[in-house]
């Protein structure tokens, strides 16, 4: 009896392909039982998130697996990943703890590896190994997340999408932004939406009673599906995250509601696979649309901006840690009480986000024509930054002004 895996994700394949899998948890349930119809295939689960597609097999042989995968999409064969026995048990811990998401330490996979079992149980195809191995599993994610620092990162892809908001707009507060969706994802944008200062929510979904319910765990205000276009004439954001097979926003309407707009900007990310937005969106001036891979750059550039500055931090605080706030201003010639009002002053002062220096509208302009690329693309362009030396805060603090009415085009 062997094990195995067959998988793509975010490191392996582009999001055009992972929706393209992408699976509810019904349709999971019939995959499931597709793959107990192969020869030789004893147990079968399939665990769909908006960052992976992986078929977790046991069994005498695993080739019809991937003779399973080439029937379905056989041009893609090559986004795959394929793990047996003890590689395949590590990978699944590896997910299952959070340790190969695209945010580590989200609290999300385990519950939506939890939800794939339930699934398969429900189907009928997992009663063996497989039953026992996910059982193990859960433990050690438990343990990993407990006993590690993996639990103190308690950021999700919704945390992120929330940040890159923060980045492009500065403070939210004032600011009115739609969420497209009820589930669990919906929720937690909602809640970060609030620590960020958002003081005008709405909530819309297919499913108004949901929205209702959403809405009012959160004090946001629920609104039906249908008076989406209506909605996104005033909002500043939104974020979608449902469960539909097609876009739910076109390129062909966006251009109708940006008009309504008179060409105000409105941001858009896109959380959900399969996509709810279509990406040719982007093509639409003052829309920027980002995708749950944009949100992985922008995820990546954080940790590595972190780890940078992490070591000179601790070097300061090592050569530093002997020194009380006295010491320090004694030797300034300066006592405490003096420098406290100055400190409290500086940090209740509101606006300073507008005071960072940012590059000039000239310069995004003349850097979008030579390198051909889009505004979106360009605020996740480390040559970009390089070259104009700025930050990614800095680029998007123009955004900001930009959105706001601060500077033309």
């Amino acid at each position: 009896m062997s094990i195995g895996l067959l998988g793509l994700n975010h490191t392996t394949a582009p999001v055009e392909v992972r929706e393209r899998f992408a699976v509810t948890g019904e349709e999971a349930e019939v995959l499931a039982r597709k793959l107990m119809q192969r020869d030789s295939l004893h147990e079968a689960l399939v665990l769909s998130t908006c960052n992976r597609v992986e078929f977790l097999v046991s069994g005498e042989q695993l080739q019809p697996v991937r003779e399973f995968l080439e029937d379905l999409q056989p041009q893609d064969e090559h986004f795959f990943y394929n793990y047996s026995d003890r590689k395949a048990v590590r990978h699944l811990f590896r997910v299952a703890s959070s340790l190969d998401s695209m945010v580590v330490g989200e609290p999300e996979i385990l519950g939506q590896v939890k939800d794939a079992y339930q699934h398969a149980k429900d189907a009928g195809t997992i009663r063996g190994p497989l039953e026992l191995l996910l059982t193990h599993t859960f433990r050690v994610a438990r343990r990993v997340r407990n006993e590690t620092a993996v639990g103190k990162m308690a950021v999700s892809v919704s945390y992120v999408a929330v940040e890159l908001a923060r980045k492009i707009f500065g403070d939210l507060d004032g600011l009115s932004v739609l969420l497209i969706g009820a589930g669990e994802v919906a929720e937690s944008a909602a809640q970060h939406l609030h620590a960020a200062g958002a003081s005008q929510l709405y909530v819309a979904n297919r499913t108004y009673e949901k929205a209702c319910e959403l809405a009012q765990r959160l004090e946001a205000t629920a609104v039906e599906f249908d008076r989406l276009l209506e909605m996104l004439q005033s909002v500043n954001i939104l974020i979608s995250s449902t469960s539909s097979r097609d876009y739910i926003l076109t390129k062909q309407t966006a251009e109708g509601v940006i008009a309504s707009r008179r060409n105000r900007p409105i941001f858009l990310v896109d959380i959900a696979v399969p996509r709810d937005i279509d990406p040719q969106i982007n093509e639409v001036d003052n829309m920027l649309v980002y995708d749950i891979d944009d949100l992985q750059q922008v995820a990546a550039a954080n940790q590595k901006q972190r780890s940078r500055e992490a070591v000179p931090r601790k070097r300061h605080i090592d050569e530093r840690k002997h020194e009380t706030p006295e010491k320090v201003c004694c030797a300034r010639g300066l006592r405490t009480d003096d420098v406290a009002p100055t400190i409290v002053s500086i940090a209740s002062t509101r606006g300073w986000r507008r005071s960072v220096k940012v590059s000039s509208s000239v310069m995004v302009q003349n850097w979008m024509v030579c390198h051909q690329t889009s505004r979106k693309q360009l605020i996740l362009d480390p040559r970009y930054h390089q070259q104009a030396g700025t930050s990614l805060d800095q680029t998007c603090q123009t955004e900001c002004c930009r959105s706001k009415g601060g500077y033309e085009d």
